[in-house]
């Protein structure tokens, strides 16, 4: 089996490899990750119930990722495998990608009341990032929110830390919000297409959080204070929603290596909280307590 329903505490969730399950699930081929995330106050997922969220979706270096969509979207094709570890914890793996080299794994870890940690760790086999960089990019494809928006300390200029607002006007128009330390530049195969990942904001973020308002929920996305994780919004990457006659946002983040050697492990923490409306200064108690651990 590739996919698994797991509840504990106030939330359930099925993680599921990137093969194609339908009709029985109705999930499509293509998407992995938690293809359903649910919190018991909830009558659907937040994510698009044919997609799913926390979906590694592209690796990129600037110059192969262009070649063709088969590439492009590689993570999301290449064979990966399901494991259970235990009631309240899965595992993917994927082994090295023939085109970028890059084996990764994925372990999910639900924790009550509301949380979701994500533990990725990758590998490069092969010197064929050209650049001397890659990044990771994750989709989460939301259910058709009422607010497309996502919220994350930050500001124009160094040192602010006040509340910023991202609702992007359209795919690839300035969707990537970096640290206001990070200042890595990436380069790019000139004349290559245009994606999430080479548009970016001229907002900054403080902290490496954010957090988007769903029905009577608020879902929260957090990582450890580790380099390299870049923020990235669009207001329609998951299509159309008839259900709601509105688009389906991406609420995604990458991850960029600036510099790496072969049979070297690289990797990041993160949480996903799914919980009722609260207060920003609630939410920040939730970062502060996970990175205080």
């Amino acid at each position: 089996m590739g996919h698994l329903k797991f509840k504990v505490g106030e939330i359930t969730a099925v993680i599921g490899d990137n093969a194609d399950h339908a009709p029985a699930s109705g999930h499509r081929a293509g998407y992995n990750g938690i293809w359903d995330f649910q919190h018991r106050t909830s009558m659907r997922s937040i994510f698009v119930p044919t997609y799913a969220g926390l979906n590694l979706e592209h690796i990129f270096n600037g110059e192969t990722e262009f070649e063709h969509n088969d590439i492009f979207f590689e993570p999301r094709r290449a064979p990966m495998t399901f494991r259970k570890l235990n009631d309240q914890q899965a595992e993917l793996h994927q082994p090295a990608t023939p085109t970028f080299h890059v084996e990764s794994t994925t372990r999910f870890t639900l924790r009550a009341p509301w949380y979701l940690d994500l533990d990725f760790r990758c590998t490069p086999h092969q010197h064929v990032h050209q650049r001397g960089w890659f990044g990771c990019f994750w989709a989460s494809y939301i259910n058709g929110p009422a607010d497309k928006s996502f919220y994350f300390l930050g500001g124009w200029h160094p040192k602010e830390s006040m509340w910023m607002q991202l609702c992007t006007q359209a795919h690839d128009d300035e969707s990537t919000v970096r640290a206001h330390d990070d200042d890595f530049k990436l380069t790019w195969l000139e004349g290559s297409r245009d994606s999430l990942f080479k548009n970016f904001s001229r907002m900054r973020y403080a902290k490496p959080l954010c957090y988007g308002n769903f029905e009577n929920l608020v879902y929260i996305l957090m990582f450890k204070p580790e380099a390299g994780i870049r923020l990235t919004h669009s207001p329609s990457g998951g299509g159309f929603n008839k259900d709601f006659n509105t688009t389906n946002p991406a609420w995604d983040w990458q991850f960029i290596v600036p510099k790496y050697d072969v049979m070297q492990e690289y990797g990041y923490h993160a949480r996903a909280v799914l919980r009722p409306r609260c207060s920003r200064e609630e939410i920040l108690d939730e970062y502060e307590k996970w990175t205080n651990e």
